[in-house]
């Protein structure tokens, strides 16, 4: 999991140096970075978005299938991933933002831990001296994930017992500000009511707010509804999450369920599921309504007592083809004066 932590932490942090350089701000320099990353990752809702509006198109005949083949699971799959194929549904489209936002958050987790490393840029040599001070002034935590918060913390409390780091170092640590409003971001929320418990509520409402409204806007699709217990688990993994990890973590994953809030209710707008799927049948009604029409003549026939009327008869689909080729080349005739040439059955292969 270490390694997870670093290989993303390493360009995240990067990236959040550079921001934090501007601002000089813990908390203000994660809901900038958050934004910028949703930002970034907004085409991909938008695919995202359409795919479940396309799923909403095709809610129909998938229900017909179900239908249809109730007793024969094996060739209800075959239908499903026929159809799926033949309206360019990709299944997994939808689990990529998800993985995204994980692995984002892998990365934000060694950020928020390793603030020597990532913000500062200290020497792997100082942060090492810096740690073994903190083990001699007899600090629990100067060795694993909290050893360079404990270092920052030692030294904002007692900067005396860190000199053989030097005063430029020291003045650099303590020049690092991870206080936001009325939270410490280094400090781990506990369930003792003081404000940091609001870090994980926070967290827990916003993921709650998004799962039920999700699940609302894609009430007509089933395999959103399939997936509805784990969309109620996620708003309990946001609140672990914000109790396990400083408050910096927790503090960027609920901002981030906001943004993801916010740009969820956008897209609903732009991209709304029944509304496009209303759409869609209608031009699939009068695309119907066309070939129906093009493989069809008004000819005149006359009854037994001699009464002509108009009647419609069908023709082959393959006589209709003719006879839209045979109309495009009289059009090409007449606007350029070529000679019109019957068409032939081998012109329809």
């Amino acid at each position: 999991m270490q390694f997870l932590y670093s290989l993303f932490g390493t360009p995240l942090g990067w990236i959040f140096k550079f921001l934090y350089g501007f601002i000089g701000n813990f908390g203000i320099t994660l809901i900038l970075f958050t934004l910028l990353y949703k930002l970034v990752m907004f085409p991909l809702g938008i695919s995202q978005q359409k795919m479940t509006a396309k799923m909403a198109r095709v809610n129909p005949k998938l229900k017909e299938l179900q239908q249809k083949y109730k007793n024969q699971p094996q060739k209800l799959q075959e239908e499903q991933m026929a159809l799926y194929e033949r309206e360019n549904i990709k299944m997994s489209a939808g689990c990529l933002p998800s993985l995204l936002q994980f692995l984002i958050l892998f990365g934000i987790i060694d950020v928020v831990y390793k603030p020597l490393t990532h913000v500062l840029s200290l020497s792997s040599e100082v942060i090492s001296q810096a740690t073994e001070i903190l083990a001699g002034l007899g600090s629990a935590n100067a060795a694993g994930m909290y050893a360079e918060l404990s270092v920052v913390n030692m030294i904002h409390s007692n900067p005396d017992a860190f000199s053989a780091l030097g005063s430029d170092v020291i003045a650099q640590i303590q020049s690092l500000d991870m206080n936001f409003l009325f939270w410490d971001l280094a400090e781990t929320p506990t369930l003792a009511f003081n404000a940091l418990l609001f870090i994980p509520l926070f967290s827990f409402g916003t993921a709650m707010l998004m799962s039920v409204l999700m699940l609302h806007q894609q009430k007509d699709n089933p395999g959103a509804q399939n997936m509805k217990t784990m969309m109620l688990l996620m708003p309990l993994l946001s609140l672990w999450i914000a109790f396990s990890v400083p408050a910096g973590v927790g503090l960027y994953w609920g901002v981030s369920n906001l943004f993801s809030l916010i740009q969820q209710q956008i897209l609903y707008k732009m991209y709304n599921p029944q509304k496009m799927a209303a759409e869609a049948e209608a031009r699939e009604k009068l695309e119907k309504e066309a070939a129906k029409k093009a493989r069809s003549e008004k000819v005149i026939v006359v009854d037994a007592d001699g009464t002509q009327r108009e009647v419609e008869r069908q023709v082959s689909e393959k006589e209709a083809n003719r006879r839209r080729l045979a109309e495009a080349r009289r059009r090409d005739a007449e606007k350029y004066g070529e000679t019109y040439v019957e068409v032939e059955d081998k012109d329809l292969e």
